[in-house]
């Protein structure tokens, strides 16, 4: 039976579906139960901590290995029995590819040209242009920065034009630059309308380029959602809320007996951190001067996608459980 597409989605619109989608190595679940549906046109993170199960699913979105249970279509067709038919409308990066050292970039890609059944020399024009490595194409590979071998190897992946290309850690091991080199060609890519899959553990550059993501732990799906919900969820929980105050001993004891006001503390910087929702920052003022304290500095730090990541795959620590915890306490 073929995985049924999205509610409310055409299925040409869903490029991958997975449904109970299941691995077990032993005793042990990597992957459990997973339902996951990305879009035609998305640039999608797929995210979790060490351990969680992203390579493994990928491998089993790939038909490299076999899912103990469970069901994949790509582009609307159950890969166990139209694996061939698709895969060449993917291009995937799983493991480092190999290239060889003494070749330019441009002769690397007619290698792999060769291998994979022969593209003419325009097309191997077009994926060095894509990818900014057209001026660099003479160059040995062994001369590239890591950020260039790394474009190298998505331009491999872009030869047979794919609709869907995966990438499973592309900024690993990059310093700042090839960070942002690898940024804007996967900005590039999704405005080409590629549909991108990423895993990466830099939740910062999946905040710039996702339109979508899918959260992971231990194996389990936490939540399916676009980049803009995940954040709009972030904004109506608590937020920290900075104060610059003249007595910040007076705010504390103003402050903390709001009942709206979730904790405070103080942080390096010497700014009073009050925890509450943002929308209560003119409420927060407010109280102050009515005190005759007059904020010198008032600004919201709202959630980022690395901070609503980490409590939402966090282990709770045990000696906390059930303690129960103080409202705060300045420092």
């Amino acid at each position: 039976m073929q995985p049924n597409p999205t509610p409310g989605k055409s299925s040409a619109q869903v490029v991958i579906s997975a449904r109970g989608l299941t691995k077990r190595f032993g005793s042990r679940t990597a992957v459990n139960n997973l339902d996951l549906n990305v879009m035609r046109g998305d640039v999608f993170g797929f995210l979790g901590p060490n351990g969680a199960g992203k390579t493994t699913t990928i491998r089993m979105l790939l038909g490299l290995i076999a899912p103990t249970a469970g069901s994949v279509a790509l582009f609307g067709q159950d890969i166990r029995t139209n694996l061939n038919a698709v895969l060449h409308r993917v291009g995937a990066i799983v493991e480092a590819p190999t290239f060889y050292p003494y070749l330019g970039g441009r002769d690397n890609l007619k290698v792999v040209a060769l291998t994979s059944g022969g593209y003419p020399d325009s097309r191997i024009d077009d994926v060095l242009k894509q990818v900014d490595l057209y001026d660099r194409q003479q160059d040995k590979y062994r001369t590239y920065s890591l950020g260039m071998k790394q474009r190298l190897a998505i331009a491999a992946t872009l030869l047979g034009d794919p609709e869907l290309i995966m990438l499973d850690e592309p900024v690993n091991g990059l310093d700042p630059s090839g960070v942002v080199e690898i940024r804007q060609l996967i900005i590039r890519l999704g405005q080409m309308g590629k549909t991108v899959f990423i895993t990466s553990h830099n939740l910062f550059e999946i905040q710039q380029v996702a339109t979508r993501i899918a959260i992971l732990k231990l194996g389990s799906l936490v939540t399916e959602t676009t980049v803009a919900e995940l954040l709009r969820s972030g904004d109506s929980q608590a937020s920290e809320i900075w104060l610059r105050v003249p007595d910040p001993a007076a705010a504390f004891t103003l402050l903390i007996g709001l009942p709206y006001v979730q904790g405070i503390s103080t942080n390096a910087e010497g700014y009073l951190v009050v925890t509450a929702p943002p929308d209560r920052s003119a409420d927060i003022n407010a109280a102050l001067a009515h005190a005759n304290i007059f904020a010198a500095e008032l600004r919201i730090n709202k959630p980022n996608l690395e901070e609503i990541f980490l409590e939402l795959t966090e282990e709770p620590d045990p000696a906390l459980v059930g303690a129960g915890m103080a409202k705060g306490a300045i420092n």
